[in-house]
């Protein structure tokens, strides 16, 4: 058989066979006196198991293990990781359904999509003016956005529905252009702190929810008194979160 001849046998392109003689995924047949391959069946029933191990979903280097000799890995071994990356797949499929599915309910804001559960946090909670408010509903979008949070957000919930929320909020609003030694910056802090329910800490995994250097981000975000409050109520949690673990 020439090349044409077994790819269409197998059900391949001639390109893919001639990529799989380049890779050395397939060897080489040879040639006959005018420079044309010339395949046998051994070759096609190679072809053949190549073409099915790719359509289960192994890349080519596991697919040349499988192929290897005594040195190569087990087929089984190699089929029950790609079962294990199909699982991984299929949850994160399930996943993303589930987002679409909560935007298709709606309306659709301009942050969106978001997953469900920070989505059903801000619906929860009330509607505001507050420039911190905005600025807290955007640094929740980002850790969406990176990490992922759900358990976190659903902790939040007691405190988005909780109307002393919009207090807080104008409170830090006023710390506004404030210096850092502000008087009313320690008693805010403190009643940031104590709002945090063991909920909320007993969500956050080992280490923390967010990348190294998301706290010093998050910091420079606000106008000074802001931040002091901010790294206040972080450290307070931080305390928190140790004594629990001890």
């Amino acid at each position: 058989m020439r090349i044409g001849e077994i790819a269409a046998l197998v059900g391949v392109t001639s390109r893919a066979v001639r990529h799989y003689h380049h890779i050395g995924l397939l060897p080489e047949p040879p040639r006959r006196a005018n420079g044309y391959r010339v395949y046998s069946i051994r070759d096609a029933v190679v072809l053949a198991r190549i073409r099915r191990l790719t359509e289960l979903g192994l890349a080519l280097d596991e697919v040349r293990d499988v192929l290897a000799d005594d040195s190569g890995r087990e087929l089984a071994e190699v089929l029950r990781e790609l079962d294990a990356d199909l699982a991984r797949q299929e949850h994160e499929l399930r996943r993303r359904r589930e987002v679409l599915a909560g935007l298709l309910e709606g309306p659709l804001t301009p942050d969106a999509p978001l997953s469900p559960a920070l989505a059903e946090l801000l619906r929860a909670a009330p509607a505001t003016a507050s420039p911190a408010a905005a600025k807290d509903r955007e640094h929740l979008i980002l850790l969406d956005s990176t990490v992922g949070s759900d358990a976190v957000f659903a902790a939040l919930r007691h405190i988005a529905e909780d109307p002393a929320v919009l207090s807080a909020y104008g409170r830090l609003d006023e710390l506004d252009g404030a210096a850092t030694d502000d008087p009313r910056v320690a008693a805010l802090a403190d009643e940031l702190a104590a709002a945090v329910p063991d909920a909320v800490l007993a969500a956050i995994p080992d280490g923390g929810p967010v990348a190294t250097g998301f706290g010093e981000a998050l910091l420079a975000d606000y106008p000074p008194a802001q931040a002091e409050v901010v790294r206040r109520v972080m450290a307070r949690l931080a305390v928190r979160m140790r004594e629990r673990a001890s």
